[in-house]
Formats: C-alpha cells, structure tokens, sequence
C-alpha cells in the first residue's frame, strides 16, 4: 500500500482513509491501486462497520500533477487508466457505508472520491469539477459511468464538457454533494453520517447498495471486458500540448 494513504480508527467502528500527498494529494498508479487496497482491506475487516475518506491539508486531491503528466510514457498512460479504473471501481463497489469529507479542492480525478460516497460533505471553500477536457484526455470506462450518473445528465454536461470548477454551493444544487459546511465542521460531520450509517444493519445496507448502484457496475464491468480504449494509448495529439497550457496558465507562466 502507498505511504500516502493513513488509515486510522476514528472512533469504535468506523475507520478513516486519508489521503497524504503533500500539498494536493496528487493521484499515481501507485496511490490509486494502494487506495483500492486500502478499501479491499477494511471491507475484510469485521470492526469497521463504515469509512471516512478525506485528504489532508486543503484538497481531497487536486487530480493527476500535471508536470508528472507532461512525462509520460505509454506504458505511464497505461498504468495510470488502469490505476483510474481499479481505484474508482472497488470504492463504488465498497460494501460498506463510505462517507466522504471533503476538506479542500475535489478536481479532475480527485472528484471521483466525491462520487463514490454514499454520504458527501463538502467545505465550503472547495472548489469542484472535471478538466479533463482542458488537459486533453478523455474519460477512462469507470470514470465516465460513474460521472454521467452521479452528476447526472444537467450537472454532468455541464461539467465534464466545459472544464469549468464549481464551488461547493453550486455542487450543492446541481445535487451532486449532501452538505456544505464550514472547513472546521467537515469532519465532524462527516464523522456524524458515519455513525448513523453504521448503525444500519450490514448485510442489508451492503444489499441495497448492490441495488442502487448495479446498473452502473454492470455497465462498466462489460465496458472493461470489452477493453477499455484509453489502456492502448491514453494521449492523444492535443494532450501534450493542451496540459502544457494549462499548467502553464495555473502557474502564471503562459
């Protein structure tokens, strides 16, 4: 498992899956496959009843870095989508109440640990959004399912075709967040929704949650059977230099 992921007990049964990537929890093949690790063993665990997943200092995670980006190889490519893929896929498919606590910014990848919470309280200085668009890569299978259906088909348009962040209000009504708080209430209350969910009986809460979700999971799982395209070549001629750009623009050299 990365050394970038802390897992601590919050209180009797409920667990805590943080992630520790200074400054912005920035995601890596080997970060996302130790997240779906991490999660593989604390469903395995008897004591924990739920999970809270958050990031440390000001972003749940911030996405991919872009200066690691600009670096790839096609077999970095490869490993991050299949990273992606994995990572986001054993979180959904979590058989247990995850509550995620959104300290900070949750953009690109980083709002996908947003859309696998069963419960999503987000700090009101978060800003949110998908920019893939604006670095030039397209959605991995798992990400794209997951995106068109928890944002839905308003929000989702919106969203993944403009680049844009929005702050947590507006994620607020567009209906894909539960509660926006003060940042020093997050874990708090994300803590809170933990207890109420674990007090749900187990096998019937994991139960419904393969209702709820299963349409999704069928989809994607037959996507990935199928195979999915972005592993044979993730980049395509505009990645490199619309990255470029925009890290450019983000570090106020352009």
């Amino acid at each position: 498992m990365s050394e970038h992921i802390v897992i601590e007990t919050l209180e009797d049964g409920i667990a805590g899956l943080r992630l520790a990537r200074a400054p912005v929890n920035a995601l890596t093949p080997k970060l996302l496959f130790g997240i779906a690790e991490a999660l593989d063993g604390l469903a395995a665990e008897d004591d924990v009843g739920a999970v809270v997943l958050t990031g440390t200092g000001r972003s749940l995670s911030a996405g991919m870095d872009l200066k690691e980006l600009l670096g790839f190889d096609l077999a970095d490519q490869t490993a991050m989508v299949d990273g992606l893929n994995t990572c986001y896929a054993t979180a959904y498919e979590f058989p247990k109440p995850l509550i995620t606590a959104a300290n900070g910014h949750a953009i690109a990848g980083g709002l996908f640990f947003v859309l696998v919470g069963d419960y999503r309280v987000v700090s009101k200085r978060a800003l949110l959004g998908l920019t893939e668009v604006r670095v030039g890569v397209s959605f991995p299978v798992v990400a794209s399912a997951l995106a068109c259906h928890e944002l839905g088909a308003n929000a989702a348009r919106r969203i993944m075709l403009s680049g844009e962040n929005v702050t947590a209000a507006e994620a607020l009504a567009l209906g894909f967040v539960d509660e926006v708080v003060a940042p020093d209430d997050v874990a708090a209350r994300a803590l809170a929704m933990a207890r109420q969910y674990r007090a749900i009986p187990p096998q019937t809460y994991a139960s419904v949650k393969a209702q709820v979700r299963g349409d999704v999971v069928a989809g994607y799982r037959k996507a990935l059977t199928a195979g999915d395209p972005a592993l044979d070549g993730w980049f395509n001629d505009e990645t490199l230099p619309a990255a470029t750009a925009l890290l450019a623009a983000a570090t106020g050299k352009g």
